[in-house]
């Protein structure tokens, strides 16, 4: 296949250990500037040009997305998709992982576990939040902060109230985060492709260093992950919407807590660490998924007009408990059932003899009409319309 990796660091380890692996293979690959497209929306189909050309046909593309051109970066990605290139990191993939703060709601909603996390932006707010997740220490982290930096670890109250108002005065977001003793400078970061976790790494910082990145000093060894943490770092880079990503989490008391999906993982420390053939592994994932490429179910299904995909809650007096899914009717009301979550259990296509439990989220197309019927009417109390004041608009 013709692959292209979108990347400005053309010499750097990741970019031309995915080259390399990428010809052995016999594909044909080009590393491409990001900043050297430009996007085509005049023509009838949806079309690229690469240093003023018009962009030849790829079977597929790998992003490497520097956090500095996010935008522009998810713009091209995104050109790909609307062509049907495949690529193995959606535009909003990155979108999603590369905010920290959108990351860990989107992350929270499906019942991954982080550590406690609050952000906010009154300076009165600030002890609040520190006493919710646990008082100090703290970690204060920028929301656009990479390989470490913007990353700091408040010992008392007065500290972090200093650094979040100083940080605040520069008009920077911070997220305000529990700070994990047990795990103090080490995480493992787990290398996602598809369905499974091909290498992890658990790094340890150097010194009296709390972070524990390859950057700022610290070492790097193989380990064998659990099935709890390997569970948690391929549902937390499906969920984002990522097929190749580092996922890097903490091992606290009660199991993984995920920190991070990082949907440009570099390679470099976990191939050193590990000895395995990490960007090979990428190249051939993506060989399998050209001939079958997933698609943007939402961005499809929702053009029918009408209907439309939704997530519906059985509840216990929806009338759906322990009745399966063949009994619930919800065929004959035109429904389809995608996908059905209980707890952290993901049935996809769930048979007709699956029985509902109360609880269980239910992943949906179908007419948005009867769908909307289906949710219980939330209860509002009668809004009680007051006179006008004589003097709508008092005088200054």
């Amino acid at each position: 296949m013709k692959i292209a990796i979108l990347s400005r660091a053309p010499q750097s380890y990741s970019t031309q250990r995915l080259r390399t692996a990428a010809a052995q293979r016999g594909h044909q690959v080009k590393v491409l500037n990001t900043l050297r497209f430009a996007i085509d929306l005049a023509s009838s189909e949806p079309d690229l040009w690469f240093r003023g050309r018009p962009l030849s046909d790829y079977d597929a593309v790998l992003p490497r997305i520097g956090n500095s051109i996010t935008y522009f970066g998810t713009a091209v990605v995104r050109q790909f998709e609307q062509m049907d290139v495949y690529t193995p990191n959606t535009a909003n993939g990155i979108a999603n992982a590369r905010d920290k703060l959108r990351a860990n709601q989107i992350l929270s909603r499906h019942n991954i576990a982080l550590p406690p996390t609050a952000f906010v932006r009154n300076r009165a707010d600030v002890r609040p939040a520190i006493e919710r997740v646990g008082g100090a220490p703290v970690v204060i982290k920028l929301l656009e902060g990479t390989q470490g930096i913007g990353v700091i670890l408040a010992p008392q109250v007065k500290v972090a109230e200093a650094i979040i108002e100083t940080l605040h005065s520069t008009k920077q977001n911070v997220l305000i985060q529990k700070f994990i003793a047990e795990s103090r400078g080490r995480d493992i970061r787990a290398l996602v492709v598809g369905d499974r976790v091909v290498a992890a790494m658990r790094r340890v910082a150097g010194g009296d260093e709390f972070r524990s990145n390859v950057h700022r000093g610290g070492t790097v060894e193989p380990v064998t992950l659990d099935p709890a943490f390997e569970e948690a770092a391929v549902r937390s880079a499906q969920i984002m919407g990522l097929r190749v990503a580092g996922v890097d989490m903490l091992e606290s008391e009660d199991g993984p807590l995920v920190m991070e999906v990082n949907s440009s993982p570099g390679l470099q420390g976990i191939e050193t660490a590990t000895k395995l053939d990490v960007a090979g592994a990428i190249i051939d994932f993506m060989a399998n998924q050209v001939g079958f490429p997933e698609i943007d179910v939402r961005q499809r299904l929702t053009v029918s007009t009408g209907y439309g995909v939704a997530e519906l809650l059985v509840h216990a007096d929806a009338g759906l408990v322990g009745q399966n899914l063949g009994e619930s009717g919800l065929w004959e009301r035109d429904i389809t059932v995608l996908t059905l979550h209980r707890g952290a259990t993901v049935i996809p296509n769930p048979r007709k003899g699956v029985v509902l439990e109360v609880g269980d989220r239910l992943l949906c197309f179908g007419k948005l009409e009867e769908m909307r019927s289906m949710i219980p009417e939330r209860r509002r109390r009668r809004q009680r319309v007051r006179r006008l004041p004589r003097e709508p608009i008092p005088e200054s």
